[in-house]
């Protein structure tokens, strides 16, 4: 693809309705993910939730879902600002609940960021303390989600 192709290919996916866009051909590949009313030409982003050791919920928008009181812990913590789910879908049963013991990689929720669902995984083996986040609640950036204990 030459320069004027590519030119055309971003006005025709910036005027789309589409969000994304991967496209290879032999060993050219562009990918193309819109975000708000920008495009962003780039290798796609992983977002990996961070886990906060010693720390306390700095949640105040909503009370926790388990009722232990805030205490010192390991959290696994919002990678991004949007909205948190703990379910797939309405109706579904969360990902995870209190006294669960899961892998690392497992999902815990999803966050609901620009329409795009992210899922949020353990990033160790752990067992959940708590769930310090409401279904469908705002967070933000290093937002307390679910207390651990590491395995």
């Amino acid at each position: 693809m030459n320069l004027q192709e590519i030119k055309k290919l971003m006005e025709l996916f910036s005027s789309s309705e589409i969000t994304k866009l991967n496209l290879k051909n032999g060993e050219f590949e562009i990918k193309l993910e819109k975000y708000g009313t920008s495009i962003v030409a780039s290798a796609p982003v992983v977002s990996t939730p961070q886990i906060i050791q010693n720390a306390e919920s700095t949640q105040a928008q909503s009370a926790p879902v388990a009722s232990a009181p805030t205490a010192n812990g390991d959290f696994i913590t919002s990678p991004m600002v949007g909205t948190f789910y703990r379910s797939p879908s309405p109706g579904a049963a969360p990902y995870v609940n209190v006294g669960d013991t899961i892998k690392k990689g497992q999902t815990i929720g999803i966050i609901e960021a620009m329409k795009i669902m992210n899922e949020i995984e353990a990033e160790c083996d752990c067992k959940i303390l708590a769930i310090e986040v409401d279904d469908a609640t705002p967070v933000e950036f290093s937002t307390n989600l679910v207390r651990i204990q590491k395995l």
